[in-house]
């Protein structure tokens, strides 16, 4: 069929003129594109998760499953989505229309992701800033059993029934019920920190890069500088290098336990944010001949160093911890909220000069949250505004649009500041932005792009921007190793499905379960139903998109016949 008899629908990919882009915005400079996506994908998981699951998995003996998927899932897809977007110069929705009308899907599947990601990351926010608050004082909440919120069993030192700081998180923080069916009141003075989350975050992107570029300066930088303060100052601890020894000792036998696999599988897709359309999203403000192949790559070191990093300043308080209370680092060691929130506030309140570094850790913990979630804002805006261009690039539009976004998403989080809340707060950590999530979506998007668009097409549309063709080892991780790395590791989550359980003891009721499934597949189930759309509603046969027409700005034709 002939793409030139009408019965095409034909798009055009990169723009062809200067009045698009002017109206998108563009970065500045190369350096705030790389500021922003650190910004994005060095985030709180670099810190709580990553150097724990080195500790869970065999220590050193980890890193051998994490290189091998960084190498064929993490590097390979982090660069397909930031050249997609630098080439479309579109959202993470129409960029995947005009590569194939038929996986148009993918694009819908990502942003449902990161919609129901934008409403729940930023609660870990929230307890930052009331943490950080809390630090500003001559003597730590946690530090004493001196507050109205203590019960009877915290005593201290802190090894007895529950430690101070338990009874901070879960008593103060939390105020947790008994369960999920016991939703309770709403705490207003953390719905006060969520509201300033909130407006930071509103005010970090509301006139889009041109804001974005100049705030990530600060918020992508400065956790660095709180990182290698803390560095310094916990290598120099007593029992410092206990923790160190557990972080890093290889227990080779490990690797036989699938586990440590699928660990370190879903870290790789949570700390890059690829198939979010974050990457697309932050890509498409690239000038078209930017060297985004460097840039990835410069990225992933850089991500994946900041995870080795960090490990070296959380473990080495863990091990100052172990030391002081004469207990086994499985004591002390935790992950996620519980390191951020209990073990290593409990840490700091042993140092001299504990509000000091208090301080420092928490501003750590809020940058680094804040600039992963404006930038998630950021992609969903971009790409609502990338469909509907007509509606949305007008005087203050844009600005009224995210702060629609903002306070659509800050009333679904007040749920999660009810005293049942942190059970909502875990049933969307774990299933709607889950691994499983993820790594649905990265098979069809390997598969549309090498399969359906064409790895060697759109190696061809890279060597147009960047001047050069990359190396054929990527191109042979879309056609064959990412696809089957994701969907084995796909496979074995579905097989190894463990139901969620709050703290590893509370069930919740089935209907909590089919909340959660719900979540999981509100975006995956997007990819067949509008496969099913289209091929249900497109006109002739469907034949396989492919290039109609190379000129000077590489114009292509996409179609659905």
């Amino acid at each position: 069929m002939d793409p030139s008899n009408g019965l095409n629908r034909s798009l055009d990919i990169v723009p062809t003129t200067e009045e698009k882009m002017k109206d998108r915005g563009q970065w500045s400079n190369k350096l705030e594109f790389v500021l922003s996506v650190a910004g994005e994908i060095i985030g709180l998981g670099n810190v709580w998760r990553f150097p724990y699951l080195c500790y869970k998995n065999g220590g050193g003996a980890f890193f051998i499953p994490y290189l091998i998927f960084l190498a064929t899932c993490g590097i390979p897809v982090f660069f397909l989505e930031t050249a997609l977007g630098q080439y479309t110069s579109e959202g993470g929705i129409t960029c995947w229309r005009k590569i194939s009308p038929l996986f148009e899907g993918v694009g819908y599947a990502t942003q449902v992701i990161v919609a129901l990601l934008n409403v729940y990351y930023i609660i870990v926010l929230a307890w930052g800033i009331f943490y950080l608050a809390f630090s500003f004082s001559s003597s730590l909440p946690w530090s004493s059993c001196n507050n109205t919120w203590n019960t009877a069993f915290c005593v201290l030192p802190l090894l007895t029934y529950i430690s101070v700081c338990i009874c901070v998180f879960r008593r103060r923080v939390l105020r947790i019920s008994s369960g999920i069916d016991e939703i309770g009141e709403l705490h207003w003075d953390m719905a006060l920190c969520l509201l300033l989350a909130w407006i930071l975050c509103y005010f970090c992107i509301w006139k889009g890069v041109k804001s974005t570029g100049k705030v990530v300066y600060f918020t992508a930088t400065f956790p660095y500088v709180m990182l290698i303060i803390l560095l310094i100052r916990g290598i120099t601890l007593p029992g410092a290098s206990r923790g160190i020894q557990f972080y890093l000792y290889p227990d080779l036998g490990r690797l036989a336990d699938p586990q440590v696999w699928m660990d370190a599988g879903t870290q790789i897709f949570f700390s890059y944010a690829i198939c979010l359309g974050c990457l697309t999203a932050l890509g498409s403000y690239n000038k078209y001949n930017n060297n985004c192949y460097k840039d990835c790559l410069a990225l992933c070191f850089l991500n994946s160093g900041t995870s080795f990093v960090a490990g070296f300043a959380i473990f080495s308080i863990l091990g100052f911890m172990s030391f002081e209370q004469n207990v086994p680092i499985s004591e002390v060691a935790e992950s996620g909220p519980g390191l951020a929130f209990i073990a290593y506030p409990r840490a700091v309140s042993m140092m001299p000069f504990s509000p000091l570094w208090a301080c420092f850790f928490f501003i750590m913990i809020v940058l680094l949250g804040l600039d992963s979630q404006f930038v998630c804002v950021e992609s969903l805006v971009t790409a609502i505004v990338d469909m509907y261009p007509s509606t949305f690039r007008r005087k203050n539009r844009r600005e009224l649009l995210i702060l629609a976004v903002a306070i659509v998403s800050f009333l679904f989080g007040l749920i999660m500041l009810t005293e049942g809340g942190m059970y909502v707060f875990q049933l969307f950590d774990y299933y709607a932005a889950s691994g499983m999530c993820l790594l649905f979506v990265a098979i069809f998007e390997t598969v549309c792009i090498a399969w359906i668009y064409g790895a060697d097409r759109f190696y061809d549309n890279i060597e147009d921007m960047i001047g050069y063709r990359p190396g054929p080892y990527i191109k042979y991780c879309w056609l064959f190793l990412t696809p089957a790395t994701c969907f084995g590791t796909f496979a074995f989550s579905l097989i190894k499905y463990t139901p969620l359980k709050y703290n590893n003891e509370y069930v919740y009721p089935w209907w909590g379960y089919a909340l959660g499934w719900l979540l999981a597949l509100s975006s995956m189930v997007c990819i067949p139903l509008w496969i099913i759309y289209k091929m249900g509603t497109a006109k002739g046969t469907l034949r396989e998109v492919r290039p109609t027409e190379h000129n000077s700005n590489m114009q292509a034709h996409i179609s659905v016949l």
